[in-house]
């Protein structure tokens, strides 16, 4: 079941459900989902002069990886065919028995933004920021503003809440991350990491 406007109000009253700061909650709160907005912080990935990049080599992300913080009222300029990873500005806590789903808002879709690559989902028992996978996919340079609605959640709840979310008893890599993360990959067990 999808949770609508009503049962998310209900949820985040009750606290089980976190989304904070949630300064306008009728702005943000939609019929069946809660936008977000967008934090200061821009993880941008510099021309590296590499054949590749090796998900098992620990700290090559780093290398060709700059934070950018926008100043208080600026603005970051996404150029056609950039990708970089943002955040939202707000910190959630999802129960262990709801997922959310991070979906783009169609106004910024219509001008080719793209809010996530894969990273469309936030497993029971997440907390922290969400970092964002931005992209733009069309021909001019777009501007955004930190603080503008970016994206949105929607949750879905399931059928029993999970037995093993989520979290640090499980060694996830992102659990209460803030900023944007750079990919953590080479800690996968595949790759000899734990997780």
């Amino acid at each position: 079941m999808i949770l609508s406007d009503g049962d998310i109000l209900r949820r985040l009253e009750r606290g089980d459900l976190v989304v904070e700061p949630l300064d306008d909650v009728d702005l943000q709160v939609q019929p069946a989902s809660i936008d977000l907005r967008l934090g200061r912080e821009f993880l941008e990935f510099q021309h590296a002069n590499i054949p590749c990049i090796h998900p098992n080599s620990e700290g090559e992300v780093d290398e060709y990886v700059d934070e950018t913080v926008v100043d208080e009222g600026g603005e970051y300029i996404l150029h056609p065919g950039d990708f970089v990873l943002g955040t939202t500005h707000e910190r959630v806590e999802i129960p262990d028995d709801l997922i959310a789903h991070v979906e783009g808002r169609s106004s910024l879709g219509r001008l080719a933004i793209v809010v996530h690559a894969t990273a469309g989902l936030c497993d029971p028992g997440y907390q922290g920021q969400i970092t964002l996978e931005l992209s733009n996919l069309g021909t001019a340079p777009v501007a955004l503003t930190p603080g503008m609605r970016i994206s949105q959640l929607t949750f879905t709840e399931l059928k029993n809440a999970a037995e093993r979310p989520y979290g640090e008893d499980r060694g996830s890599k992102y659990q209460n991350q803030t900023g944007p993360q750079a990919s953590k990959i080479q800690g996968d067990r595949e790759f000899g990491g734990d997780q």
